[in-house]
């Protein structure tokens, strides 16, 4: 009992510093905002009182930025959560929601679409690059599982890793010389911005899509905690608890793959989010998934609005692609994480 306790106190201090994390995004900007009208705009908008808020600030905090928040921890939040299922699941602490090829898959649909120009379902702009990366994100999937499949319809963790990895290595080339071949300076500066992840131009339909792809996520892989749980102690040992091991392999890469998909789609590639975050709660809450799940999620929204306003915050007139933020604190966060293993080893 008192162990629960300590679980829910500490989500709830985690999603009281999202909120935090969220108001002070909200108000940094171009044109700064206090955070007391941040809150204001905010409460007015949710008819939670009659206050006196300047139209200015109205479209600022609500229009402009709200979605971009929202949409930024919503993509924070699956990328972490898909991160740390991969690695329970797989029992690699290397796995992130890319290693499945999804990403390698999305930059093919997206850059087809800006370098040759390709209409997608009758879309243009940044929704055909969008619809573009979302089906390219699925067909990379449908390859790997193909690939990585037995003859009984499991999907062993190294052969699915490696079908991943290779499908990533065929999608990289493609675009890589697609890029090259088209000599457009325009489209190869359109194709980086892409892979190195943007939320900026999120709008209120997608911000609230992403927002439930991320919710239904965390409810439904927290409601497979205890099964996750079992995958501590082997495959064997998870069959012995009564687990449906092949069955809850498919179920979770699957819905994994599908959840990251959505997010890159919208997003961009934006890098070790999944890879860190899962590693940094651990520190704090332990393995059990019960805890671990949700505060990944918390954790990962956070990391994502806190890169994001570095990104459009960190150099005047300029906005830095946030891929290049997560790299720059991930990368060495990830480097102190191995030198622990390599000590306790």
């Amino acid at each position: 009992m008192t162990r629960t306790f300590g679980g829910l106190g500490t989500l709830a201090l985690g999603l009281v510093l999202l909120g935090a994390a969220m108001a002070v995004s909200l108000g940094v900007g171009a044109v700064s905002v206090p955070v007391p009208q941040v809150l204001e705009v905010v409460a007015r908008r949710f008819h939670l009182g009659d206050f006196d808020v300047s139209l200015l600030n109205d479209q600022i905090v609500w229009q402009l930025r709200l979605p971009r928040v929202l949409g930024a921890a919503s993509v924070g939040a699956g990328l972490a959560l898909c991160g740390a299922v991969l690695q329970s699941l797989t029992r690699n602490d290397l796995a992130d929601p890319y290693l499945l090829g999804i990403s390698g898959g999305a930059a093919v649909g997206a850059v087809t679409v800006i370098v040759l120009g390709v209409p997608f379902a009758g879309l243009i702009g940044s929704a055909a690059v969008t619809a573009a990366g979302f089906v390219g994100a699925l067909a990379a999937l449908l390859a790997v599982l193909v690939l990585a499949a037995g003859r009984s319809g499991a999907l062993p963790p190294t052969r699915t890793i490696l079908a991943g990895v290779a499908v990533g290595q065929v999608c990289a080339a493609y675009t890589s010389f697609l890029v090259i071949m088209s000599g457009d300076s325009q489209a190869a500066r359109r194709v980086l911005s892409w892979t190195l992840g943007s939320v900026a131009g999120l709008r209120w339909e997608s911000a609230v899509f992403l927002a439930v792809v991320a919710l239904v996520a965390t409810v439904g892989i927290v409601a497979l905690a205890d099964q996750l749980d079992a995958f501590a102690f082997g495959e064997a040992s998870a069959r012995s608890l009564g687990v449906d091991v092949t069955r809850l392999r498919w179920l979770l890469l699957v819905g994994t793959a599908l959840v990251t998909a959505c997010l890159v789609a919208y997003a961009g590639l934006i890098g070790f989010v999944g890879l860190v975050v899962p590693h940094m709660v651990r520190l704090a809450t332990g393995p059990g998934h019960r805890l671990l799940l949700p505060m990944c999620a918390v954790v990962g929204a956070i990391t994502l609005v806190l890169a994001d306003t570095v990104a459009r915050s960190v150099v005047e007139g300029q906005e830095v692609p946030i891929g290049v933020v997560t790299g720059v604190v991930g990368a060495p966060f990830f480097a102190w994480l191995l030198r622990r293993g390599r000590h306790h080893a």
